[in-house]
């Protein structure tokens, strides 16, 4: 009696299989991290704030009690009350409307620097990192700017360009494209004496595509973890312009300039400083923690321990 031959599944539906299975995985990674991420609470608590503050600057106009803008002077300096919530400025203007409106704009800063010097960066530190000819031209430029003090640097680009707020943009993405380019650089230096480069340049793939599917994938986690403080120090060193009068214009509501109205009245009026100033220490301080507890997931010894 002949045996039976047993038919092999079609090849669709191995690929199917393949697929599903690289999925599941994918997204069993996904929520590992997330899981591992939250398990602290501090870090948990540091996370859900961040959050609390984007919310906050995208429905800004929906939270704020006031118009930002609108002096009452019949109001000036009055503290913190039922109709004022976190009291009134110089002007008579609502501080709490001022604050809802200055996250909009400090985080609007910090994420849109931070993804602007982390393309320029990245693109900057991979090509340096992986065409040998481009190495010096390119990290002699980055090192040069790095020769500055960041807010130094920042102030003299603000002088060239004025105040405002595009201009604080491109100043602060310049002074923080040379530190993602360095790290880029970094792993994109260690990346490329790995056997599966050595693999896909034996095979024929260009350069481009060397560095879009191996290189810069397996360079992301640090530079996730780094961006994270970017976006703080983005939003540190906005403050710091626009309290010295060379960031965004006095007449748009931003943390940096209820500090520098506030410092004067300081013992007249506390409010007018100590709630942008609590409100940018816990953002910053938030977002290092965040920073810090991604670090601790994507490093693979953290793991282990």
């Amino acid at each position: 009696m002949g045996s039976i031959a047993r038919q092999s599944p079609p090849a669709s539906l191995d690929a199917a299989a393949d697929s599903a299975s690289a999925t599941t995985t994918r997204t069993r990674r996904r929520r590992s991290w997330l899981r591992h991420l939250i398990s602290n609470p501090i870090t948990a608590l540091s996370l859900a704030f961040v959050v609390l503050a984007i919310v906050v600057g995208l429905f800004a106009p929906l939270i704020a009690t006031d118009d930002p803008n609108f002096a009452t002077p019949a109001d000036r300096l009055q503290g913190p009350s039922a109709e004022h919530l976190l009291g009134t400025d110089a002007l008579g203007r609502d501080v709490f409307s001022r604050l809802v409106y200055g996250a909009r704009i400090s985080l609007l800063i910090g994420i849109g620097v931070t993804f602007a010097a982390g393309i320029l960066g990245a693109v900057l530190g991979l090509l340096s990192g992986y065409v040998d000819r481009l190495d010096s031209p390119i990290m002699r430029t980055m090192d040069g700017l790095m020769a500055f003090p960041s807010i130094l640097l920042a102030i003299a680009i603000m002088a060239s360009l004025g105040p405002s707020t595009v201009n604080v943009f491109i100043a602060l993405t310049v002074v923080y494209t040379p530190t993602i380019a360095r790290l880029v650089r970094s792993t994109t230096l260690v990346i490329r004496q790995q056997t599966y480069i050595e693999s896909a340049r034996s095979i024929g793939l260009r350069d481009t595509e060397i560095m879009g599917k191996y290189i810069f994938p397996n360079g992301l986690s640090p530079l996730i973890v780094q961006c994270t403080f970017v976006v703080a120090l983005a939003i540190i060193s906005e403050s710091s312009l626009s309290f010295l009068g060379a960031g965004v214009p006095p007449d748009q509501p931003t943390w940096g300039n209820m500090l520098r109205d506030g410092q004067s009245l300081l013992q007249q009026a506390w409010w007018l400083a100590v709630f942008p100033g609590t409100a940018l220490f816990l953002l910053v301080l938030a977002l290092n923690i965040v920073g810090d507890g991604l670090r601790d997931v994507f490093d693979p010894r953290s793991n282990r321990r």
